[in-house]
């Protein structure tokens, strides 16, 4: 019972207080809305307000707007109609310019038509007067023409004659000066290098000819070389190719044939044949093969020993062949594998002078008859025929020209190329480098002194050292001092087209004025 009190008790406590708080809370609600409402008029009433001020200051920025807007248009439109004002004076000055251009142009063309008037007489005076000045210029050539014996034409020719003379003696004076000069300072300095290129270099020259010579060790032998019935000769000379001369000549047998390479073969092939003593057909054409083969590897070191003796390498194989077999090959009877490293070393010595690549200026020298051992077997010119070998065997351009160009097949462009025709000319040049046929060199010096007798005013020609020299001598009432200098170039034009010759010759004209008088 007293728990069902208590609890009694309890909640209406509870209630009660529930009751209390509510109340309480009640007037804290109602005091806050008051407050809110109180806060919500005075912010309505400031909002109002500043409102009220915002309006005033728009429309008060409004106005100033609009006012200085006004300003602006009214500054605009005056400036416009000042623009306008100062257009229209350009304008009206513009305007008053035109009409006194208009004025003037006016004038002009008036002056201008009175002018032509003008100038159509004077032209009109001029013709009149042309005519007359043609019509006493001719009168006056019929006269001279009566005087002087000569027609206009002939005289118009005799002037343009007597112009070009003086036209020709001014050149040859002026190429005579420049020549000096020129040849003075060049003189010099190719004589001091082609001289230390000489001496620092001396070759041997070994005169090859068109036969060989075999010895026999009796006139027995000659027998047996010639076979039964001639076989074995026969044999031989089919074999090898050559001509055996079997004659009274004791313990001799001569081997002529034109290529040298073909007589070598030969020479060695007797020899071994007389050595070994079996002499037949099988057994000439077997030691002619091996013969050949024993060549062709002696080629082979010639060229390697040109290029050792020279300080060369890098060179193609075929073209080292080539070189080695220059040394069964002769020009005028000079050995060209001799040739050829003689013109290397002097090129190099020129280079070297000069303060060219060395080693280059050898090569070139070196290589630059090649094409004398292939000319049998290709068409051409040696010096065209070696360029192209040598352009295919991967030497350079430089080196391709200076053979191309060492007999003039190409207008040589390099230095190197000059020096080697230089060291090419003084090589075959020298004296017992070459030797010729009596006949050839006398129909040579023949021709010299016939072609330089060909010219007007040559009184005597004679050919000298040995056809290398060609002195004139002309008379001195036909050809002055400077018509010499013409004579010389044009003599020697002549024989570089009308003569084949090697190296170069020297044409030297002489005029000589004599005056005599005896003392009594």
């Amino acid at each position: 019972m007293e728990i069902i009190i208590g609890v009694v008790a309890a909640i209406v406590a509870l209630a009660v207080g529930i009751a209390v708080g509510w109340v309480g809370q009640r007037k804290k609600v109602e005091a806050t809305t008051g407050n809110l409402q109180e806060m919500e008029k005075r912010i309505r009433e400031e909002a109002e307000r500043e409102s009220k001020s915002k309006v005033k200051a728009a429309e008060i920025e409004a106005k100033e707007l609009v006012f200085k807007t006004k300003a602006d248009a009214e500054a605009a439109a005056e400036k416009h109609r000042a623009e306008n004002a100062e257009i229209e004076r350009r304008l009206m000055l513009r305007e008053e310019a035109l009409d006194k251009r208009i004025d003037q142009l006016d004038k002009r063309d008036e002056n201008a038509r009175k002018n032509e008037d003008a100038t159509a007489r004077k032209l009109k005076e001029a013709e009149e007067r042309g005519k007359q000045v043609e019509e006493i210029i001719g009168q006056a050539k019929r006269k001279l023409e009566q005087v002087a014996g000569l027609t206009a034409d002939a005289a118009k020719e005799q002037l343009i004659h007597d112009v070009e003379e003086e036209a020709k003696l001014a050149a040859a004076r002026q190429i005579r000066v420049i020549e000096e000069q020129a040849n003075e300072e060049a003189e010099k300095r190719a004589k001091r290098i082609m001289g230390i290129a000489i001496q620092r270099y001396a070759g041997e020259y070994v005169c090859e000819r068109a036969i060989s010579v075999v010895d026999l060790p009796n006139d027995e032998m000659k027998g047996r070389i010639i076979g039964r019935e001639g076989r074995n000769i026969r044999a031989i000379e089919a074999a090898a190719g050559v001509d055996l001369i079997i004659d009274d000549t004791p313990e001799t047998v001569v081997i002529s044939a034109f290529d040298p390479v073909r007589r070598e073969v030969a020479r060695l092939t007797l020899e071994q044949l007389i050595a070994d003593g079996r002499i037949h057909p099988a057994r000439i054409e077997e030691m002619v093969e091996k013969m050949r083969l024993q060549v062709e590897a002696s080629c082979k070191q010639a060229g390697e020993q040109a290029l050792l003796e020279m300080g060369l390498h890098g060179i193609h194989p075929e073209i080292m062949n080539l070189v080695g077999r220059l040394r069964y090959r002769t020009s005028y009877t000079q050995n060209q594998w001799q040739h050829s490293i003689e013109v290397g070393f002097l090129a190099g010595a020129m280079a070297a002078e000069l303060g060219l690549n060395i080693k280059l200026a050898r090569r070139a020298g070196l290589l630059h008859d090649i094409g004398k051992a292939l000319t049998h077997e290709t068409d051409g010119s040696h010096a065209v025929v070696g360029a192209e070998f040598a352009r295919k065997h991967g030497e350079t351009k430089e080196i391709v020209h200076a053979i191309r160009s060492h007999h003039n097949d190409e207008e040589p462009e390099t230095l190197l190329a000059n020096l080697i025709i230089a060291a090419d000319a003084i090589s075959g040049a020298r004296p017992g480098a070459r030797r010729e046929k009596l006949d050839s060199y006398i129909k040579r010096l023949e021709d010299l002194e016939k072609i330089a007798a060909e010219f007007k005013g040559v009184e005597r020609a004679f050919a000298v050292q040995a056809g290398r020299e060609l002195r004139v001598m002309v008379e001195s009432a036909q050809i002055n001092d400077d018509g010499i200098v013409i004579l010389s170039r044009d003599i020697a034009k002549k024989i570089e087209a009308d003569m084949t010759y090697p190296g170069q010759i020297k044409v030297t004209v002489i005029r000589e004025t004599r005056a005599s008088e005896f003392a009594r």
